[in-house]
């Protein structure tokens, strides 16, 4: 069997096992090496995937290994995000992190998370899929933790950790029943078992009550959300970031997986519940979001609405709206991250000067950064009008597909509810940029930490290449797409 096409995952996990274990004999002075290897090992990942050509493949049927791992355009599409969200990650730990002197863990930890997202993108079968899900879980929960002596990092994690066990736990009695009933934990095999032999709607009922609730939980949807607001605020900023932009994909790769493939028979069933938890999802996360004072708590709020649009894939599912979901996946990734890095950088520059500065990331902190911090106030420009979906955007472009795909398929009503909801969201991401650019400056000029510029580029980059030109992406997103059978 040949083994090249899991180079990547290969790539990411045996450089997190060497970080771990180099780091435990390295002197501080050297393991600020450890960031810059990281980030090498996932742009190498990143060129191979790219270089591979499976993206551009619209083939349903990819490279299986033992029936368990696909390798086919939706996984790679998939860990394109996974890995492009952790180097922004990384990049911008690099000086974050420093003199930290258990940094060796923590990039160690974020390797290990995305290395589990990747497993969960390719896994064609039920165990392989937990066994992922349970690996970034695990990872991040640590993560999200790490600044230990900050009482709200600490909060933070054991809230994100009690609240996905339990979300864990009815999403594997979901699954476990779903085995039950089809007799197969192979997705391919659930959906031919029950395209031949149908499912009793009391069993079906039950599967989709606790798969909904277990992945929901995941992808932050409503009422399942209340995890994310405190764990997005309370957590480094760089893990926030991984998060909002990675973590949270996962739990749609896996969603797509499974409800797509191998409960598609019950499309009617999941295109109605779907259509009501997007609809709450986008509206509460936009109108909750107009109230906050802290920057990490109102995108923690968009990031909920965010998930409410991506949600509208699942109710109309024909082809291009799975690829305009997949786009905005993809275009929200780097959107979302780099929102998270600019505040990070804020945050950074603010304690670097004042090391008991409380509330870094509130908006009153941002007054006038355009002056007191000029590249880092306009890359948080650039986020939050991709964000709003102001061209040319890739949250323009994802947008426009999206809410195009649902008028097609004849959802008029669920596209007003859309289009409502993101005029209300230019009211509070307007409001971040008067606080930066018309209030005078609640501060001295700030010095802003190149690291963290680098990590805003590479997303700032990659928002107008979607945004201007965005025939490839879309491409891949399609033929992602295709690979699911839409």
């Amino acid at each position: 069997m040949n083994y090249s096409p899991l180079i990547p995952e290969l790539i990411v996990v045996l450089t997190g096992l060497i970080v771990v274990f180099f780091g435990l004999f390295l002197p501080l002075r050297v393991k600020k090496g450890l960031g810059c290897i990281s980030a090498l090992a996932l742009i190498a990942s990143i060129v191979y995937i790219l270089k591979s050509g499976v993206l551009s493949t619209s083939e349903r049927a990819g490279i299986y290994f033992y029936e368990a791992y696909a390798i086919d355009s939706l996984s790679q599409f998939f860990k394109l995000v996974f890995l492009a969200v952790s180097l922004i990650v990384v990049i911008a730990s690099i000086k974050r992190y420093e003199n930290n002197k258990y940094q060796d863990e923590y990039y160690g930890l974020l390797l290990f998370a995305t290395f589990g997202m990747m497993i969960v993108a390719s896994s064609n079968d039920l165990v392989t899929l937990f066994i992922g899900f349970e690996l970034a879980s695990m990872s991040t929960y640590v993560l999200a933790g790490f600044d230990k002596t900050n009482p709200k990092s600490l909060e933070a994690a054991m809230k994100y950790f009690i609240i996905g066990s339990v979300s864990s736990a009815i999403m594997l009695f979901g699954l476990s029943l779903l085995y039950g009933v089809t007799g197969t934990t192979n997705i391919e095999g659930i959906s031919a078992y029950i395209a031949v032999n149908g499912i009793l709607d009391a069993a079906g009922i039950a599967i989709l009550v606790f798969l909904i609730a277990g992945f929901a939980f995941k992808m932050a949807l409503v009422p399942f959300h209340m995890w994310a607001p405190d764990t997005y605020e309370g957590a480094p900023t760089m893990i926030s970031a991984m998060l909002a932009a990675g973590s949270k994909k996962m739990g749609f790769v896996a969603a797509f997986k499974v409800f797509i493939v191998a409960l598609i028979a019950l499309r009617l069933d999941l295109q109605s519940v779907f259509f009501i938890l997007a609809i709450i999802t986008m509206t509460y996360g936009n109108v909750v979001a107009i109230s906050q004072k802290s920057i990490k708590r109102m995108l923690a709020y968009s990031s909920v609405a965010q998930a409410g649009y991506i949600a509208m894939a699942f109710v109309i599912m024909t082809p291009l709206a799975m690829g305009a979901g997949m786009l905005y996946i993809l275009s929200h990734a780097f959107m979302k991250s780099g929102a998270f890095i600019a505040v990070g950088a804020v945050t950074h520059m603010m304690w670097t000067r004042n090391k008991n500065v409380e509330n870094a990331d509130y908006l009153k902190n941002f007054a006038g950064l355009s002056q007191r911090a000029p590249y880092t106030a306009l890359a948080m420009l650039i986020f939050v009008f991709a964000l709003a979906g102001i061209p040319p955007t890739a949250g323009f472009v994802s947008k426009f597909f999206l809410f195009s795909s649902a008028i097609q398929a004849g959802y008029i009503a669920l596209v007003v509810v859309a289009i409502l909801n993101s005029a209300v969201s230019l009211y509070y991401y307007a409001r971040i940029v008067k606080y930066m650019y018309v209030l005078p400056p609640a501060g001295e000029t700030l010095k802003e930490p190149r690291a963290y510029l680098l990590a805003m580029l590479v997303a700032i980059i990659a928002i107008f290449a979607i945004g201007i030109y965005p025939a490839p992406f879309l491409d891949w997103a399609m033929n992602a797409a295709a690979t699911i059978g839409m």
